[in-house]
């Protein structure tokens, strides 16, 4: 009788000690058993509703206050909301589609739009280099006027974007950058990040050869 007391004892304290050893090397254990795993982190606050913040295509940061992105969808308005926009700089000639700028209407952003024409060659880089494709595609004045509203605080947060958010609001983004007096190595790989195989060398001699000096007055208070 006393001998299976004991044993059963032994069966306890064997047990605890598993416990503990599982608790302090959780993680080990974890690594050994991925099906162990923890469960994902609660959502924030801002998405407790149930519904997720999904970016528009091409979301990204420029600077304190100002986004890049290509067109968003209904299915980004959340995540919109959230950044607390005041402005939205629109490049595309086509008109704003009513959904999209009924969002803006019932949360107070302000709609600039710059219509600037897509490229119609459809060439990628390797082929306009081939073919010297002429400068013919970018308004620089209307490229000025847009970072004129970019640039004004009254105007941020701003959103900046086009179709895809790679070509027109890469080139607005790259003379933002000379206009921060990045060096053209560092503008280039910013655009050919967004462009990847899709990159055109008619932006980047534009980004190359604009004058950004007209401009400079509007980033020293930034």
């Amino acid at each position: 009788m006393k001998l299976e007391i004991v044993a059963r004892q032994r069966s306890l304290q064997d047990a605890e000690q598993k416990d503990k050893a599982a608790g302090v090397l959780g993680i080990e254990l974890r690594k050994n058993h991925p099906a162990r795993l923890p469960l994902p982190l609660p959502l924030p606050e801002a998405e407790a509703g149930g519904a997720q913040l999904v970016p528009p295509l091409n979301f990204a940061m420029v600077d304190d206050g100002i986004f890049r992105s290509g067109f968003p969808d209904a299915a980004n308005f959340r995540f919109l909301r959230s950044l607390n926009l005041r402005s939205v700089v629109y490049l595309c000639p086509e008109p704003y589609p009513e959904e999209n700028a009924r969002f803006l209407r019932q949360n107070g952003i302000e709609l600039h739009q710059f219509g600037i024409e897509g490229s119609k060659s459809g060439l990628t880089m390797p082929e306009t280099l081939l073919l010297q494709e002429p400068l013919v595609y970018i308004p620089e004045e209307t490229i000025r006027e847009a970072l004129k509203v970019i640039l004004d605080v009254r105007n941020q947060p701003v959103l900046i974007h086009c179709k895809r958010g790679k070509h027109r609001t890469g080139c607005v983004v790259g003379c933002l950058r000379k206009l921060q007096k990045w060096c053209l190595s560092s503008v280039f790989d910013e655009y050919l990040h967004f462009a990847a195989a899709k990159a055109r060398s008619t932006d980047q001699r534009f980004m190359e050869l604009f004058d950004a000096s007209s401009l400079m007055h509007l980033t020293a208070s930034q």
